[in-house]
């Protein structure tokens, strides 16, 4: 009995020896690394940070697929007041790192100092070989992130997260990580006076993007810039009779998990914030004007002679060279062979003042309200009362007017639905609004059919079992430093299918080309590529007979 008595004894006394062993180790040997740990982590959060909001696409069935959602990554920091040999510790560092040893050397030697990051967002192999390397006060730890799981793709409308100007809390930046930053971060909770106040997390975003249709879309517009040397260029697909923004993508483009490594270039939205001259694409909104105003109809007649001068300057058709004056030809002709003077015999029907005011109200000169950062309205100035009438001339075909690709194709979309000007959206919480009406509908019919006609004539867009409505665009870019317009293009293409009742329309636009090059060429095929993608995605039923080739 006495044996086993004293065995238990002197078990428990070999427990309360280690403990007595681990307190010694923890508060006196230990202790200065692990407070200087807690405060560093306490330093680095600032607060009690809430969790993100996700952000997701939409498909057409309704299921979410992650843009945006928050991941633990791997951090690496230092408490330089725990180094005991900061040279050491940085040449053992820097390899890693892949930073200076001095830049190192200076961190880790701050007297005094609980807390610096050395890596955020670590890779794991970083993280391995640091730890391998046991250094003292040199940690890794996880931190959340935003981790952005399709790369680029759709970048500039998702915009990125980063360090605020507090250097405490990340927010948003650019695009609907900025807009929406309030709703997707949260509150943070707080602790103070032994009380705590616990986080509240953000709230997710379900957009209206539907990441089948923006993969497509991207992949198109790459191969399209790659193909035709271009600069960058644009893809927008909307859905006209609700303004819902099924895709937006722009090249160049960065990838949000790393947009330290991006042009600050690329984080600007072209399609919100960019301007440009559209070209004949505009010849649309010119006849739609004049066939509201029932100054012209489709059938209207004039006689071109290939070109005509108007205060002092010579405005020639693009093809007059090749194909020469086309005669007596009607409305329905001007938009089919996208000729100049036509549009410019409509806008003199019209009338300046009255045709300014269509453009107003079709939405060229405000912005379209769309739920991104930052958007610019397009430039009527030169349509003034006291301007000449060579201005509002050119302005019949698109050039001397600018305007952002949203507003062009949200006001293309007012034709394709009927006549109503739609605020474009990305936010499917939020509800179609009709801005205002446009045009009637009759008039809107009678301009769709001639955008049909114009695609029949054309062939290059057609597709079997559908009618498609588009016309072209190709516009010279302004010489902004000496004046006039430079020796490139821009082409561009707006169509809409099936034109009976759209299921989408559909922008596609890309910069900086030689002058000898055609839309009809470029962004035509492209459009009926994404355009039949688009129609088999849906599944959507035929709506004509195939037209005879």
């Amino acid at each position: 009995m006495v044996p086993r008595f004293s065995i238990l004894i002197g078990g428990f006394s070999l427990l309360y020896s280690l403990l007595l062993f681990n307190l010694y180790q923890v508060q006196l040997v230990k202790g200065g690394d692990y407070l200087a740990r807690a405060q560093s982590e306490y330093l680095a959060q600032g607060s009690l940070q809430a969790n993100r909001g996700m952000i997701y696409f939409t498909d057409k069935n309704g299921n979410h697929l992650p843009a945006a959602l928050n991941k633990d990554f791997p951090i690496i920091y230092a408490v330089p007041k725990s180094v005991s040999d900061p040279q050491e510790a940085a040449n053992m560092l820097a390899p890693i790192l892949n930073e200076a040893a001095d830049s190192l050397t200076a961190t880790l030697s701050k007297p005094n100092d609980s807390y610096e990051v050395l890596v955020n967002k670590a890779s794991d192999d970083e993280a391995q070989f640091v730890n391998a390397l046991g250094l003292k006060g040199i940690y890794i730890d996880t931190e959340p992130g935003r981790f952005y799981p399709l790369g680029a793709t759709a970048s500039q409308a998702l915009g990125y997260v980063g360090p605020s100007k507090d250097q405490i809390n990340d927010q948003g930046h650019y695009g609907l990580e900025e807009f929406y930053n309030s709703e997707l971060a949260g509150s943070a909770g707080n602790a103070s006076g032994g009380k705590s106040v616990q986080a509240v997390s953000g709230q997710d975003l379900i957009l209206t993007i539907d990441p089948n249709i923006q993969i497509q879309s991207e992949k198109i517009l790459s191969d399209l810039i790659k193909n035709q040397s271009a600069t960058g260029g644009s893809i927008i697909v909307e859905e006209p009779s609700t303004g819902k923004i099924l895709a937006i993508a722009s090249l160049p483009d960065f990838d949000p998990n790393n947009y330290s490594g991006a042009s600050m270039a690329d984080f600007i939205n072209p399609v919100t914030q960019h301007v440009y001259e559209p070209g004949s694409v505009f010849k649309v909104v010119t006849m739609a004007a004049g066939i509201d105003t029932g100054k012209i109809t489709p059938q209207t007649t004039y006689y071109d002679t290939g070109s005509l001068t108007i205060n002092g300057r010579t405005i020639t058709n693009y093809d007059l060279h090749t194909h020469g004056a086309y005669g007596k030809a009607t409305m329905t002709n001007v938009i089919e062979h996208s000729i100049n003077t036509g549009a410019v015999f409509a806008e003199s029907k019209i009338g300046n003042s009255v045709f300014t005011d269509y453009l107003k109200n079709f939405g060229f000169s405000e912005v379209t309200g769309i739920d991104l950062p930052g958007e610019v309205s397009g430039n009527l100035r030169q349509l003034n009362p006291k301007a000449r009438n060579i201005s509002f001339a050119t302005a019949s075909y698109g050039q001397g007017v600018a305007v952002t690709p949203l507003e062009l194709i949200n006001s293309m979309a007012a034709i394709a639905n009927g006549g109503n000007l739609m605020r474009p959206y990305l936010n499917s919480a939020l509800s179609p609004k009709i801005l205002r009406n446009v045009i009637s509908e009759n008039t809107a019919k009678q301009v769709t059919q001639m955008m049909i006609s114009a695609v029949d004539k054309a062939e290059v867009t057609k597709i079997n079992g559908f009618s498609v409505a588009g016309k072209t665009g190709t516009a010279f870019i302004p010489d902004f430093k000496n004046g006039g317009y430079t020796d490139n293009v821009i082409d561009s293409y707006v169509g809409f299918a099936p034109a009976s009742d759209p299921k989408f329309i559909a922008l596609i636009k890309i910069d900086t080309l030689p002058s000898t090059s055609l839309a009809a060429m470029s962004v035509v095929p492209a459009f009926r590529d994404l355009a039949q993608y688009i129609l088999n995605y849906y599944g959507t039923p035929p709506d004509r007979i195939s037209v005879s080739n």
